[in-house]
């Protein structure tokens, strides 16, 4: 009986240490930045403006870039619709929302910044 309650215990200390890890209910966040490549981030080195430079370097296989302040956020993106979006407002100020885990936000959605 005693065995059955520690197991019991251990079993419900590492259900709940695994759902506090990874929840499925994560909140998404509206982060606002200027729209770069994952490649290039903050400071484009092609010549030419930064629009041109973003579009060029996800053309050759990088990934979107959100900026904000210093850090640069990668964006897994997959909807037609956000990577439209993202390719209208390369060089600009965007506002993104989804799941950030680090540094990649899962995007969900992707209008003008202000």
């Amino acid at each position: 009986m005693k065995m059955s309650k520690i197991a019991i215990g251990i079993f419900a200390i590492q259900l709940f240490a695994g759902l506090a890890a990874n929840p499925a209910w994560a909140a998404d966040q509206t982060m606002t930045g200027k729209v770069s490549d994952s490649m290039c981030g903050a400071k484009h080195q092609m010549a030419g403006n930064d629009a041109s430079c973003t579009r060029t370097c996800v053309k050759g296989g990088s990934k979107y870039a959100l900026v904000v302040g210093d850090k640069v956020y990668t964006l897994e993106a997959t909807d037609k619709a956000a990577l439209d979006k993202l390719d209208e407002l390369a060089g600009a100020s965007a506002k993104v929302t989804g799941e950030v885990k680090g540094d990649t936000i899962t995007v969900k959605s992707v209008a003008a910044g202000s």
